[in-house]
């Protein structure tokens, strides 16, 4: 049975219950208070009526009490089953407004389970718990919508990331097996390369999957930042190096963080190498760390690169999202650095961000939960070797 006719039903079937009792009820009470009237001899006689020899009513003052007594409970019967019948009614009418806004919601939400996610409740202008349900259900259609375009930009993206390697590969190896290119090992070393790159556009799509759905294994343990950060800009100082780019670390506090190290040394090198690619040949790149809430700790990457337009601001940790429209592949990125960096961020229960800095460049940050806070201190002695300032 629908909605509206369970309401219906119910109001209906209170309606009855209630005129059966009354029909029950009104026999015995009218017939009691009947016989007390003519026991006291309060019934009054009407023409042709007599009197009998005591001072009570005569037999036809009983004869008109009963038949008064029955038209009573006739009426009254009557009267109860008349507003039995026009509560079921009112019962309809209501029932057939209550139910029509939740026909409507369940004819949208059937639409959006079909895959139209744009339909809306219509209900969120009503004041009370159905506009409220309506309000709730669109703000799920939005979220919704929201996630279907990502995920169909997500797969868009990753073709097209993927694509490129593949056509690489495919090219080379078609040159040399129709003898346009000579078996060289220039050429094995283009194909080994491409290979590489989708080796890691796969591993970073299996991080970020992993560590948006909390499945990342991770093994906290107590890791001093300082630590990281020297042996992540010795992983780096030849890279630097070749690029004519100087790696300085600035203002390192000893602040200890409760963190996977591994992942933590991943994150680190992939700002890093985000600022060095973005930093131009001259350059500096700045890696700081400090402890201004005393639960986390930030470091800190920045670069005197040109830094990052406002309106891609908001977007620089999307996956695949690429500021400069003309970036190909020939660098060798997947793609997916700074959206792994904030997936291994926010999986460790932290925060990420990024800000211009006054006079060019840009400062990606990222915080861990901190495990003891140490004295804060500079440390000087955490610079990379092909860096011969040292700031403290």
């Amino acid at each position: 049975m629908s909605l509206r006719g369970r309401f219906a039903l119910a109001f209906a079937t209170v309606a009855l219950l209630t005129a059966g009792l009354i029909a029950l009820a009104v026999p015995p009470i009218v017939g009691r208070g009947f016989a007390q009237m003519m026991e006291s001899g309060d019934v009054g006689m009407g023409p042709g009526m007599a009197r009998g020899a005591g001072n009570g009513p005569g037999p036809m003052a009983g004869t008109h009490a009963r038949q008064v007594e029955q038209e009573t409970t006739v009426w009254l019967i009557g009267i109860a089953l008349a507003a039995a019948g026009g509560a079921s009614l009112l019962g309809v009418v209501l029932a057939n407004r209550i139910a029509r806004p939740l026909v409507t919601l369940e004819s949208a939400a059937a639409a959006v389970a079909h895959g139209d996610l744009e339909r809306r409740s219509g209900l969120a202008d009503r004041p009370d718990e159905i506009g409220s349900l309506g309000r709730s259900f669109d703000a799920m259609a939005v979220e919704l919508s929201a996630a279907e375009d990502a995920r169909q930009r997500f797969f868009a993206d990753a073709a097209h990331e993927l694509k490129t390697p593949l056509s690489v590969i495919d090219a080379t190896t078609s040159a040399l097996l129709d003898g346009v290119y000579e078996h060289d090992d220039r050429h094995l070393a283009t194909i080994r390369e491409q290979s590489h790159l989708l080796g890691r556009i796969v591993d970073d799509l299996r991080t970020v999957s992993l560590a948006e759905t909390s499945a990342l294994p991770l093994r906290r343990e107590p890791v001093a930042l300082a630590d990281l950060i020297r042996s992540s800009l010795a992983d780096l100082a030849i890279r630097a190096e070749t690029k004519d780019v100087s790696l300085t670390a600035e203002g390192v506090s000893a602040v200890t963080v409760t963190a996977d190290p591994d992942r933590v040394r991943q994150i680190l090198g992939a700002l890093l190498d985000n600022a060095i690619r973005h930093a131009p040949r001259g350059g500096r790149v700045t890696v700081s760390s400090s402890a201004p809430d005393p639960a986390f700790a930030r470091v800190s990457v920045s670069d005197t690169g040109p830094g990052v337009a406002p309106w891609d601001l908001p977007h620089v940790f999307d996956r695949f999202y690429q500021a400069d429209t003309a970036r190909d592949r020939a660098t060798g990125t997947s793609g997916l650095g700074l959206a792994v960096v904030r997936a291994l961020a926010l999986t460790h229960g932290g925060r990420v961000g990024v800000e211009n800095v006054d006079g060019g460049g840009a400062r990606f940050w990222f915080e861990l939960p901190t495990a003891q806070i140490g004295a804060m201190r500079p440390t000087t002695n955490i610079q990379p070797t092909i860096t011969p300032e040292v700031t403290s």
